[in-house]
């Protein structure tokens, strides 16, 4: 009987979830769709495509404004995109992660006592990615000239009235700790030094000079290049060697070195952005790509390849069983993720087939456990489905006996890290996302990054420094796929999403919050694809999130990264029969009214011919269509 009970109380609880309305309304367009953080730098999309650009162009505004705008990443941080080509009828994926400098070794950061590399500051910073970015997809694939494209964020570089969000994370003491020690951080953040409020108030406006003429530079570059007959594509690209090669270049260099930073003329001049083939499965007739293991990617494309051997569907939206399927293989590809990933233009070559194939999903979906929580799920061994051996046994093997015996490993009950500020903030480290499409059939997806407050300005430049050099690992015992060396890329956690059906885009979306990232879209893509939830409800709704991973942010000691067994958060509104029965498989149940990063998505709808939008309802996500 009470059995029973449980199951009426889930099934009601999965039809109430599925069916109610949502706080913020889906968004409509028969035209266009623009999506990204914030609601001004929604409206740069909307002007961009007004002034007829496309869906490249109108995602490169967004971008632009974004970094602008200090929406948890500046100008000095990395992009990755996926874009639909509809001329091509291919997804294509650029890769505009910045690359460790001359210098960034090992024993260089070793000697300064780090078991990881620093959070912030010069030495947290790659090369910057975002410019180089932009650049690329404007001049390959946009329409506009670069000067129409950033006119909204040199508009908002003039002065734009600040929002409360940014202004208060100026001000809080942590930042503000942070920021007093790099002069020309503190000449831009802090306008009213001395004062009891020295950041701006909400609503002020907040004017960054320096950054203005960095991007008015470039713009003068392209035009100059323009009336000496050069093409669209070569003038905007002058313009990005005025950034990585000219002027800029020096004085970001100089700024950098001189608060301690690493990055040379040369480590800027090398740097380029790379357009590579995504990486994709086919998921019940839905082929979702993602960008390569430089970023945790594949990971969701391993979920679904291990989740397409079992009934969802039937096993009903966040019950018991489906909480623990969902929460077991995200563990199972998370430390596959953790042991793997990294720099595929760097030795050694990751085993990416294997981990991608059907075989080797079937293989670990088996090993889960159905009635408890295995704590010591570790890496899976992937090479034989490559018809290869495995290098890396001893050290597999090595790790499975010290997670078995540490008992540190699993922390006790009263230590739950989801009540521990410090650790939430490496979880859930922010960035944006930027969403475009149009009727001509072209779709982005964006998951901008880097250069978030604490920001250390590099110089005049007004450009904040990359603090992705944090993903890097210094131990080969943690993942001899991802160890620094100078020129390298770190396995990032960012990770855009676009999936087509029957050769037409299906869905394009993207979230923010570090190691959670993908956690949270592949549980939207379920919710859209399983469940039959509108693109609005599957943004908004209950996630579960695990902690059972190697955290890729924040904390230079071990112990700041270690993975916590058992751990899950879930929406407080998950019913106490739900959360007691997790308990007694052992998990560590935390609840929230938050359990997702904001999710910002577009779905294709080929009946009526439309798209709808949907904007998280937490955090300051906005969407404009048309």
């Amino acid at each position: 009987m009470k059995r029973f009970v449980i199951t009426l109380l889930i099934l009601c609880y999965s039809l109430l979830t599925i069916s109610q309305q949502t706080q913020k309304p889906p968004l409509h367009g028969k035209n266009w769709m623009a999506i990204t953080g914030k609601p001004l730098a929604a409206t740069a999309g909307a002007i961009t495509f007004q002034k007829g650009g496309n869906a490249v162009d109108a995602a490169c505004s967004m971008l632009a404004a974004t970094c602008t705008m200090w929406d948890v990443l500046s100008w000095g941080g990395e992009t990755q995109a996926l874009i639909y080509n509809p001329k091509t009828k291919k997804v294509i994926a650029i890769n505009a992660l910045g690359v460790a400098p001359t210098g960034a070794t090992v024993d260089f950061y070793k000697s300064k006592g780090y078991d990881f590399p620093p959070e912030y500051g010069p030495l947290a910073a790659v090369t910057p990615g975002t410019v180089g970015g932009l650049c690329y997809m404007l001049a390959n694939y946009g329409t506009m000239s670069l000067k129409d494209v950033l006119k909204p964020a040199m508009d908002l570089a003039a002065g734009y009235p600040i929002d409360a969000q940014t202004a208060n994370s100026m001000e809080s003491k942590r930042n503000k700790e942070w920021i007093m020690q790099w002069p020309y951080s503190k000449a831009v953040f802090y306008p009213h030094l001395g004062e009891k409020r020295e950041a701006p108030e909400a609503g002020e406006i907040f004017v960054q000079k320096d950054l203005l003429a960095t991007l008015s530079k470039m713009i003068e570059a392209e035009q100059n290049a323009l009336k000496q007959k050069k093409s669209r594509k070569d003038a905007i690209m002058v313009a990005y060697d005025r950034f990585y090669k000219g002027d800029i270049a020096k004085e970001f260099v100089r700024g950098c070195q001189e608060q301690g930073g690493l990055i040379t003329m040369q480590d800027l001049a090398k740097w380029k952005p790379i357009e590579e083939e995504p990486m994709h499965v086919n998921y019940k007739g839905i082929d979702v790509y993602k960008l390569q293991q430089w970023t945790q990617g594949p990971m969701l494309l391993q979920s679904l390849n291990i989740l397409e051997n079992f009934d969802l569907k039937a096993m009903g939206y966040n019950s018991p069983k489906y909480i623990h399927t969902i929460y077991q293989t995200m563990n199972l590809t998370f430390a596959d993720r953790d042991f793997y990933y990294g720099d595929p233009y760097f030795a050694p070559e990751e085993p990416m087939k294997g981990l991608l194939s059907k075989e080797y999903a079937k293989q670990r979906a088996a090993q889960i456990k159905w009635d408890m929580n295995d704590p010591n799920i570790g890496p899976g061994d992937p090479y034989p489905f490559e018809g290869k051996t495995n290098p890396w046994l001893d050290l597999l093997k090595k790790r499975q006996s010290s997670a078995e015996g540490d008992k540190s490993f699993i922390p006790p009950h009263e230590s739950l890290a989801y009540n521990d500020i410090e650790y939430m903030d490496r979880l859930l480290r922010g960035t944006t996302s930027v969403e475009a499409a149009d009727k001509d059939g072209w779709v982005v997806s964006i998951t901008p990054s880097g250069g978030w407050l604490p920001a250390c300005i590099a110089g005049h430049t007004g450009v904040g420094m990359s603090q992705r050099f944090q993903s890097f690992v210094l131990d080969k015992n943690i993942n001899p796929f991802n160890v620094v060396e100078p020129g390298k890329r770190p396995r990032v956690t960012l990770t855009p999403t676009l999936a087509m059906k029957d050769g037409k885009p299906f869905m394009s979306w993207a979230v923010q919050g570090g190691d959670t990232q993908d956690q949270n879209l592949l549980q939207c893509f379920l919710n859209v694809v399983e469940f039959g939830m509108t693109i609005q409800q599957a943004v908004e709704a209950a996630n579960i999130n695990t902690n059972q991973l190697w955290l890729s942010l924040g904390g230079t000691k071990t112990e700041d990264r270690k993975p916590h067994p058992g751990e899950i958060l879930v929406s407080d509104t998950t019913p106490e029969a739900i959360q007691n029965e997790l308990k007694k498989m052992g998990y560590k149940v935390t609840t929230g009214k938050r359990t997702s990063g904001p999710i910002n998505a577009i779905y294709f709808d080929w009946k009526h011919g439309s798209f709808w939008g949907g904007s998280s309802n937490n955090g300051e996500d906005y969407g404009i269509g048309w």
